[in-house]
């Protein structure tokens, strides 16, 4: 529709083929045009083509024109900041700029009907169209491709003029909430006075939307909204709208300690809650506030994965089940990065959970930036548009226009299960925080603040004025509700200790938090060899019926000679571990940057019929009882993916949950989810979470951002066994770690370090009865050793240790010891002792890693080493992880393990003995050292 203009007669001819297009395809034309061509037709009829008629058309589309002006651009000409004045934009609405007159205005235009009102003034069309798009609300919509969309919307608001109507128990109902959004503020300002609370001052008429949009969900059959949100306005939310007690809340204020020794708490405003309310019908809804850090936009990915997982598990696919809330400020959802990485997950088949409310507090300046310094895009939820989504801007004074447009939104995701954005034009009363001086930076805008009275005031004021209530009666309202919160604080004081109650605490009651002792020994996860050839028979031998790429054939057969031969390579292992898993009840999720093949094409999870983009997944054809399998490839993310799987696992607890890098140095663009989540939420807010993170590292010479998964990192956030990391040498011992995941009562987020090299390494292979009879090893030992000669102990952890044993077999050595560390946190304290114990004639313990002496495990593992003088083999401390030329990887490579096995250049040349001895004469200790050579 664009394409035309509508500007004179000569249009005409233009029109009648758009609309014999119409009359012969409706699908080659806007939905919308349909109103219209009903007039159309009679004007046909009515006024055959003349200069006159021509005339006559010529008017009809300018006006046609100006409909859709308003229809594009109202929201740029509304009323919709409470505290500042409008930017201006033009060219405005004004119909000069339509090529129409004052004498027009009371001239009849059967354009009336494009808008439902029939035959029209131009006067009418234009109050209508005025009061519709350009008062409290402000609707963006017309960029939608999508035409049922386009016109659902239109219907919904042009006919009643986006007016809202409400009864005097509604409005009644309407200034409870705000009563108690805002004294609720008011009450913490005055008893806890210079106190961050991060107050929901200026945008109080967010509670009763909330209240609105529970109400509207439950009506259309919501029973559970996942709610995420930033500090700015939590407080009240948790009192509010989750009913989270106010002497708890009350208490954080007052509080000292807290009465869990596994928790070591975090600020009021980031702390989750659960609850069950019951709405004014009488309807139970389960409401679900997820913890959030600093990190405003963090909690959307989490948001949406816990949606996900109980749509899927809990709601059995029904998005008609559940709602997320997102709850966002203006200058977050305007820059942080991780805002567009949500929404582009939002409509993927892994990843939608059938449309988010967006609600953006919009305080117009971000802590002390103003909203012209904060965003290059004309509106700061312009983010938007990238999935077509439709777009509301309210006036946060006019709380009816608000509860109308929420409403609205909520009816439109249960129609259309897409996202929907509302921008609440608002204030933030005090600075950043309630110590903060706003002043110093906007004063022109907190002068107008100051002046400016609160939403329930202004409010009250309505309805005195409606005869609804008199002033007196608000007053008393007021005063009880206040009284209320008197008696809370009186319960408060009496709190000794804090208590933070579980997220998510009804999924999670068949688990405890991990005890020190459990970590001494891994269970029992071995699998029959019968079940294990049974899986296998189901992977390997898909339905005769699909046909394959031939090298989806070879790969196939060459998986079946593995079974028979006995020789199973990583990614069999890995299969056969979600198989067994999925055969006995656990759901597997795996998701990542080409998780389906893998990275380095080894997986093959996901099978392409030739010919077809359709594909078959033999882990979801195990069994008719089995659990779920599902694999993603993710879009190219790790921050928004990642933070998706998190929040999945934590509403999976007895699932098994991967994200995979594609190689794993990328994992840190999501070092934000590892932070504030992964490593410190157990710590912070309780939470138990059973992720895993497959992180490909290993150095084969492909330069600095294909080396290295920063395993120091991680190393470095460890502490009480709040991770557990992992880097397995056989495919075993990554087959039993994937099943202790879920075979345990209690959970941790597991990091394995995964190969890249060894995936199809030739000594890199395990039996079936490894899979069978093992449990994880946390350590293991060498079984290549005369133990009462062994003089050498060397640790390592990872793909080293098979360039190691290359060397080792090459010199027969007997009297050196290669010891794997397959988990360094928890670190397997009594397994190595009896690895040290075992050695007693030892002279030299060595750890080796591939990576700098300054990453890598080296600073980790050299403070748990304390009872032996341990030296370290590595490369040179670097700021980068790894050189980017393969010849110079290589010489690092040999000269690292040369060490090891270094052959002597003094008098007991033509040993290997790994000291740097000196060349001639040579000093009586090193001699010493020398003798057991």
């Amino acid at each position: 529709m664009d394409k035309f203009s509508f500007t004179g007669s000569s249009e005409i001819e233009s029109i009648e083929n758009l609309y014999e297009k119409y009359k012969s395809n409706s699908d080659s034309v806007d939905i919308q045009w349909q109103k219209f061509f009903e007039g159309f037709e009679f004007a046909q009829k009515n006024f055959p083509i003349s200069s006159k008629s021509g005339e006559i058309f010529d008017k009809e589309f300018k006006v046609i024109n100006l409909i859709e002006g308003y229809r594009k651009r109202g929201h740029l000409f509304t009323k919709t900041n409470p505290v500042r004045t409008r930017r201006k934009y033009s060219p405005t609405l004004a119909i000069e700029n339509y090529s129409l007159e004052t004498s027009d205005l009371k001239s009849v235009f059967q354009a009336g009907k494009y808008i439902g009102i029939g035959p029209a003034t131009l006067q009418e069309i234009i109050d209508h169209l005025e009061t519709t798009y350009c008062q409290s609300i402000g609707a963006e919509y017309m960029f939608i491709r999508n035409p049922e969309i386009v016109n659902w919307m239109q219907n919904k608001m042009e006919p009643v003029k986006n007016i809202p109507t409400f009864t005097a128990d509604e409005r009644k109902h309407i200034y409870s909430h705000l009563k108690q959004a805002v004294g609720f503020e008011s009450f913490i300002h005055k008893k806890f006075i210079g106190q961050k609370r991060f107050s929901l001052e200026g945008a109080e008429s967010l509670i009763p939307a909330l209240n609105a949009v529970i109400e509207k969900g439950a009506e259309l059959g919501i029973e559970e909204f996942i709610i995420g949100m930033s500090h700015r306005g939590r407080l009240n939310v948790l009192a509010n709208i989750l009913e989270k007690p106010a002497e708890d809340i009350f208490a954080e204020f007052l509080g000292e300690d807290f009465d869990d020794e596994i928790a070591l708490g975090d600020v009021k405003y980031h702390l989750g809650y659960g609850n069950t309310i019951t709405t004014d019908n009488g309807k139970k809804v389960r409401l679900n506030l997820a913890p959030n850090p600093s990190h405003l936009e963090t909690v959307g990915p989490i948001v949406q994965g816990i949606s996900k997982a109980k749509i899927w598990d809990k709601y059995n696919h029904d998005y008609d089940k559940l709602a997320p809330i997102i709850i966002h400020g203006d200058a977050a959802i305007a820059s942080q990065g991780v805002v567009y990485e949500t929404i582009q997950m939002s409509q993927l088949k892994g990843y939608r959970t059938g449309g988010t409310i967006h609600l953006v507090i919009n305080n117009q300046v971000g802590f002390t930036t103003n909203y012209l310094d904060g965003r290059s895009s004309t509106y700061c939820t312009d983010i938007g548009k990238v999935i077509k989504a439709p777009i509301f801007h309210v006036n946060g004074d006019d709380v009816e226009a608000l509860i109308y447009t929420i409403q609205l939104a909520m009816e439109y995701r249960y129609t259309f299960h897409t996202d929907v954005f509302i921008d609440i034009l608002s204030y933030r009363k005090f600075g950043h925080n309630e110590g903060d001086e706003p002043r110093f930076t906007q004063p022109l805008l907190y002068k107008e603040i100051s002046k400016h009275a609160n939403p329930r005031d202004i409010y009250g004021n309505f309805l005195v004025k409606e005869s609804i209530y008199i002033k007196e009666d608000l007053k008393k309202l007021d005063e009880k509700f206040n009284e209320s919160l008197e008696e809370k604080l009186k319960i408060a004081k009496k709190s000794e200790k804090l208590h933070i109650k579980q997220f998510l605490v009804e999924d999670w009651q068949k688990f405890h938090h991990a005890e020190p002792k459990e970590f001494d020994e891994s269970p029992k996860t071995g699998v029959s060899i019968k079940i294990l050839k049974e899986i296998a028979q189901k992977l390997n031998n898909p339905s005769k019926n699909l046909k394959f790429f031939k090298k989806v054939e070879k790969l196939l057969d060459d998986r079946n000679k593995m079974i028979e031969n006995d020789k199973l390579d990583w990614a069999m292992a890995e299969l056969l571990a979600y198989g067994t898993l999925v055969n006995e009840g656990h759901p597997v999720r795996l998701s990542g940057q080409d998780s389906e093949r893998g990275t380095f094409s080894h997986r093959h999870s996901a099978l392409t019929i030739e010919d077809t983009d359709q594909k078959y997944i033999p882990l979801k054809n195990i069994s008719k009882e089995q659990a779920p399998f599902h694999v993603f490839n993710s879009p190219l993310s790790e921050y928004g993916v990642l933070g998706f799987e998190y929040g999945y696992a934590m509403a999976v607890p007895n699932g098994l949950t991967i994200w995979e890098a594609q190689f794993g140095d990328f994992n840190n663009v999501a070092q934000v989810i590892i932070d504030q989540y992964i490593s410190s939420a157990e710590e912070k807010w309780g939470l138990m979470n059973g992720i895993t993170l497959l992180l490909p590292h290993g150095y084969e010479g492909q330069g600095p951002e294909h080396s290295s998964a920063r395993m120091e990192r991680f190393l470095s956030l460890c502490a009480n066994n709040n991770m557990q990391i992992v880097n397995a040498t056989t495919p075993a011992n990554f087959f039993h770690v994937l099943r202790r995941q879920v075979h345990r009562d209690f959970t941790v987020p597991l990091v394995i370090f995964t190969p890249k090299s060894l995936l199809r390494h030739p000594k890199c292979i395990s039996s079936l009865e490894d899979l069978s009879s093992w449990q994880f090893k946390e350590v293991i030992d060498d079984d290549n050793v005369i133990t009462e000669e062994v003089r050498r102990v060397v640790f390592s952890t990872g793909k080293i240790y098979y360039d190691l044993l290359a060397k080792k077999e090459e010199y027969e050595a007997k009297d050196i010891a290669l010891i794997r560390i397959e988990q360094l946190h928890p670190w397997p304290e009594k397994q190595i002792q009896k690895i040290i114990d075992k050695y007693p004639n030892t002279r030299r313990w060595i750890w080796i890693q591939e990576e700098p002496e300054n990453m890598g495990a080296w600073r980790y593992v050299k403070e748990k080493f304390e009872n032996i003088n341990i030296q370290v083999v590595a490369r040179l401390a670097s700021g980068s992880p790894a050189v980017g030329l393969n010849k110079l990887h290589v010489l690092g490579q040999n000269e690292i393990i040369g060490k090891v096995f270094r052959k002597c250049t003094c008098e007991l040349k033509n040993k290997y003995c790994g000291l740097q001895c000196e060349t001639g004469s040579v000093r009586e200790e090193i001699k010493k050292q020398h003798t057991y050579l």
